[in-house]
């Protein structure tokens, strides 16, 4: 029986050898990048371009139909390539964007603001809502001020009147 030697880590200070020239990317004598990604799945590309918080919400929202990848309803494993035109409905804003690049992890707001190009109908659309919205009352604005106590015993005797 021969005994199985193992390679140990270079002695701390030392220099570690230098790697192989043989192991350079290379395709059919082209250099290539293995490590860029050409298409990732839509819900992971969502999350990466911070439509959404977390990528379980991302992949909530395409199981539910909110996003569409060329005008076609899909899966949250479809993969997004450069080019794809994707429909994304977040609450009751609908944006269209124009994927320019593709990302499989997360990174900086300005990182993901390049990786799509928002349409200009989308963009004239989310001001119009947004407008729409600055110049909408408030929610309950149209139930006047809060009940005193007088005036709620006096809704509690009607109410009690209206059961007899």
């Amino acid at each position: 029986m021969s005994r199985v030697s193992y390679s140990r880590p270079p002695p701390f200070g030392s220099v570690a050898p230098p790697r192989p020239t043989s192991f350079v990317n290379v395709c059919r004598g082209r250099p290539c990048n293995h490590g860029g990604v050409d298409a990732v799945r839509i819900d992971r590309w969502l999350w990466a371009a911070r439509f959404f918080k977390t990528r379980g919400a991302a992949t909530d929202a395409v199981l539910g139909g909110k996003a569409h990848v060329n005008g076609v309803r899909v899966k949250p494993s479809k993969d997004v390539r450069v080019g794809d035109r994707l429909e994304v409905t977040i609450g009751d804003l609908r944006r269209e964007v124009v994927v320019r690049e593709v990302a499989d992890k997360r990174g900086p707001a300005s990182v993901a603001a390049t990786l799509y190009e928002e349409t200009p109908e989308s963009i004239a659309r989310r001001e119009q809502h947004a407008a729409a919205r600055r110049l909408a009352r408030p929610l309950g604005a149209d139930l006047g001020a809060r009940p005193t106590k007088r005036d709620r015993r006096r809704l509690d005797a009607l109410r009690r009147a209206q059961r007899r």
